[in-house]
């Protein structure tokens, strides 16, 4: 969609889009600046008179913010919500991750947005999706991975559920699922010339993730029980291991020829080493293993199976994965002024990602911003005069 707007030398695969968001927590944030950093032109849009935000970060290492330009309206005055609509007939894309209703309230909904823009992609995002008996309620990652099992899922047996951060509802089922569903109308609609509205739940979008698992539980290959599984620490051999120097090694040699190798550099008993998918002797196997694991440190085993496709791994402290070398030849971490965080990804061969850097004053100024988007200067002062931006 050709806006008129200058993508301030913007460079990626997305570059030339403009996006809106509308500022929240968790998923939205994130999918904001992936897409940022993809080279989309991201207006974040801050409510004035809004709640504070959950954790008040300073400017360098607040990645809610960083590769955007920044707008505060106040949405509840009607000069308010009519500068908004403006700015989405200019807009490709909308994200959002208020509550059901809370948009067509503020006279922002999609019914609204849609017909000033017929092209628009208007992705919701949502613990529960925008309809349904729990639509409503509030929520976080560990809430959502409740309600879709997997949560019961995560853990070792006998033990309380593990909540995984909260990586997998709010950021995989949740920012990942948004961007495809983004993406996926962008394409549609350079077929068809309209938007439509993407309704992205994260309750959803992690059972998505677990599909493998559900097949398996379909085919008598999993148990409903947390810890006795294949891929939640019931096989000894896809597992994490104390080492002599109280850390710890993950050991995943699932496939027949990788156990092999385990086996022979452990070294692993011959029994075990002939019978890896019997699970009756599978307490005696782990016990084993993690008695050889005891015996080195950490580091010692690190370089053991080093070059090998055991599948033995050092279990990194987030501090250490920045250093790793394999970590440090890739790039695979940068420094953004004061903040050491991961590099952009995926990489693009043709239109490489650029890292998005706090806002700067010219991205916080209304009358910079709103420039861009063809607004008269007298119209600009007139709504900074009167408090409906700030």
């Amino acid at each position: 969609m050709d806006t008129g707007i200058s993508a301030a030398g913007k460079t990626g695969p997305l570059a030339g889009l403009t996006v809106i968001e509308m500022a929240g927590l968790g998923p939205v944030p994130l999918a904001g600046l992936i897409l940022s950093e993809m080279g989309a032109e991201v207006l974040r849009i801050e409510r004035i008179g809004a709640s504070p935000p959950l954790l008040d970060l300073p400017a360098e290492y607040d990645l809610d913010r960083h590769g955007r330009s920044v707008l505060r309206i106040d949405l509840k005055r009607g000069e308010g919500r009519e500068l908004l609509l403006g700015l989405v007939a200019k807009t490709d894309m909308l994200i959002e991750g208020y509550r059901p209703g809370v948009m067509e309230r503020l006279g922002l909904g999609p019914d609204a947005a849609l017909a000033r823009n017929p092209a628009l992609i208007y992705g919701r995002m949502t613990g529960f999706g925008q309809d349904g008996p729990l639509s409503g309620r509030a929520g976080h990652d560990i809430t959502y991975l409740a309600y879709s099992g997997l949560l019961h899922a995560i853990g070792r047996q006998a033990s309380p559920p593990v909540p995984p951060l909260n990586l997998v509802a709010d950021y995989g089922g949740g920012a990942m699922m948004l961007i495809a569903g983004l993406l996926a109308a962008l394409f549609q609609r350079s077929r068809s010339g309209k938007g439509q509205v993407i309704d992205a739940a994260m309750v959803e979008g992690a059972s998505m993730l677990a599909t493998p698992v559900h097949a398996f539980m379909a085919a008598g290959l999993w148990r409903d029980e947390r810890g006795v599984n294949l891929l939640d620490s019931g096989a000894p051999f896809y597992d994490t291991y104390e080492t002599a120097d109280a850390r710890h090694v993950a050991v995943g040699c699932l496939e027949p020829r990788f156990f092999a190798e385990f086996a022979r550099l452990l070294p692993l008993d011959q029994r075990f080493a002939h019978g890896q998918y019997d699970r009756s002797i599978w307490p005696a196997m782990r016990a084993e293993i993690a008695a050889r694991m005891r015996q080195k440190t950490r580091d010692d085993w690190e370089t053991v199976f080093a070059a090998t496709d055991a599948c033995v791994a050092p279990v990194l402290s987030l501090r250490e994965a920045r250093d790793h070398p394999h970590n440090r030849a890739r790039g695979a971490f940068v420094r953004s002024g004061d903040l050491d965080r991961p590099a952009p990804a995926p990489r693009f061969s043709q239109t490489p990602s650029t890292i998005g850097a706090a806002p700067t004053d010219r991205d916080l100024k209304p009358e910079t911003v709103l420039a861009r988007f063809g607004v008269a200067g007298s119209e600009i002062a007139a709504l900074v005069k009167s408090g409906v931006i700030g």
